[in-house]
């Protein structure tokens, strides 16, 4: 069993709601994941370009108001994945995710394959996967933990 809920939070651990809200792909539907988000190498077909990605994080430390302004110390990430439907290029779904933290990417990135597989086999809508990352994916950690469990180290493409 995970015991997660026993990690503390950084502020920084969640995108700041007014900047980084999560935006939707509106070609991605619950009708068509079988077509797009379901299919193994879709998200390559739809992630932006690093020079983009580069360009938005280096802006958006300074908009975020971090301390700490390197960006090797974050990985720019969009808050709901294009794994379950999330709008690769709107700014308003994308934040520069601190690397050194008990909540950091590589956490959320966990998150997000296990999201991706539960979509994909059916056990969570894709609705309620975009709602999850969009409000509070460390709450989501606690409460799919099985979720977590059964769809380990795995990446969602």
């Amino acid at each position: 069993m995970l015991l997660l809920a026993a990690f503390s939070c950084l502020a920084a651990d969640l995108p700041d709601p007014a900047l980084t809200p999560g935006v939707i792909n509106p070609d991605v539907t619950q009708a068509n994941i079988s077509s797009t988000v379901c299919v193994r190498g879709w998200t390559k077909t739809v992630r932006p370009p690093a020079s983009y990605t580069k360009r938005l994080k280096k802006f958006q430390i300074r908009q975020y108001g971090y301390a700490d302004a390197d960006p090797r110390d974050y990985e720019e990430d969009h808050l709901i994945p294009l794994s379950v439907g999330g709008n690769p290029t709107d700014p308003r779904n994308l934040w520069p995710e601190p690397r050194k933290s008990e909540w950091n990417a590589d956490r959320k990135d966990e998150l997000e394959f296990a999201m991706y597989m539960g979509v994909c086999h059916g056990e969570i809508s894709l609705d309620d996967a975009q709602r999850t990352f969009a409000t509070n994916w460390i709450e989501a950690c606690k409460r799919y933990g099985a979720l977590l469990q059964r769809y380990r180290y795995g990446s969602a493409d």
